[in-house]
C-alpha cells in the first residue's frame, strides 16, 4: 500500500494489527489557514508537514501513528505534503511565525502556535496536554 493509503485509509500493520487511525485532514490550499487560525479558538488545531520523500520524515510519522490515542473530535489534525504543497508550507511558516523544518509538527490554539517541533522531538509532544 502507498503511503497515502496508510495515512488517509484504514489499513493494517505488518504484524497483522490495525494501526491507530488519524483523522487526517489534507491541508493543500493557503486559504485553508485562515480556517485553521479561526477554528483553534474552539479547539486545537494540528499541522504535520511531511515530506513524502524523506526517509526520516516517514519514520517520524510512523512514530506519531503509533503514538495517536486521542478520541475524535478533540482536536483537528491537518496533513501536509510538502512536495506537493511547498507554497502552503512556505505560508505556514509565514503566517505563524515558525522556521520551515521537516517533518515539523505545530499545535495552534486561539490563532497562535502554542508549541512546535520536528524531526524525532515530535514524538516529546504530548497532545494530550493541549487538548
Amino acid at each position: 500500500m502507498g503511503i497515502f493509503g496508510g495515512l488517509f485509509g484504514g489499513s493494517k500493520s505488518g504484524d497483522g494489527e490495525s494501526s491507530s487511525e488519524i483523522p487526517w485532514i489534507p491541508l493543500n490550499t493557503v486559504d485553508q489557514l485562515n480556517n485553521i487560525k479561526i477554528a483553534s479558538k474552539g479547539r486545537p488545531q494540528v499541522i504535520f508537514k511531511h515530506s513524502t520523500s524523506c526517509g526520516i520524515s516517514r519514520m517520524v510519522l510512523n512514530m506519531f501513528k503509533s503514538n495517536y490515542g486521542l478520541e475524535d473530535g478533540q482536536m483537528d489534525l491537518y496533513f501536509l505534503d510538502l512536495l506537493a504543497n511547498r507554497d502552503v508550507s512556505n505560508a505556514v511558516a509565514s503566517e505563524f511565525g515558525v522556521m520551515h523544518q521537516s517533518p515539523q509538527l505545530l499545535i495552534i490554539k486561539n490563532g497562535v502556535v502554542v508549541i512546535h517541533d520536528s524531526h524525532g522531538a515530535i514524538s516529546d509532544i504530548k497532545l494530550e496536554q493541549y487538548v
